[in-house]
């Protein structure tokens, strides 16, 4: 490749590209399930401004592309939520996800307090749930996202940072 992936918080300059990302990454979801109307795919730009204004957003950057991006919050019960991680397809499998992962859920503990991280995703989507066991989350539940997706829940601990390949 030549340069180095960065891990970086997000600014408001990221924004449309985060947005751009997360349509091209979703779409092989979509398809999965046959549904078009996924969240990530039906999200607004303003939706995503707010979130990068509002929560803990990462990007992983090459060079002046946003290749990557996770977003997390703390929700009602003290948890972090995680959500919308995504690499763009021609660089996923490189550690760039489990990257994101560690970067959002550290800025979680240390800057907001979280003591658990939660995430979910679709039932059938084998690379994603591969990803989080390797990286320690483990499943707690099930879940119907407002698309109508069945879920998998999944938690870890905060501390509990696992080794990744």
């Amino acid at each position: 490749m030549g340069m180095s992936v960065i891990i970086s918080e997000a600014t408001d300059q990221d924004v449309e590209q985060i947005f751009k990302l997360q349509y091209l990454c979703f779409q092989s979801e979509a398809a999965l399930y046959g549904n078009y109307r996924i969240d990530p795919l039906v999200q607004t730009l303003a939706s995503v401004r707010q979130e990068v204004a509002d929560d803990c957003v990462f990007v992983a950057r090459l060079g002046d592309e946003v290749i990557g991006s996770v977003r997390g919050a703390i929700t009602d019960d003290g948890a972090a939520s995680i959500g919308r991680l995504c690499v763009h397809p021609r660089l996923q499998g490189h550690g760039i996800g489990a990257r994101l992962l560690r970067a959002a859920e550290s800025a979680l503990a240390e800057q907001r307090g979280a003591r658990k991280f939660r995430l979910h995703t679709g039932h059938r989507s084998e690379g994603n749930l591969r990803l989080y066991r390797k990286v320690g989350y483990e499943t707690v539940g099930t879940s119907k996202g407002a698309d109508g997706v069945p879920m998998i829940v999944l938690e870890k601990q905060a501390g509990a940072y696992v080794a990744t390949a």
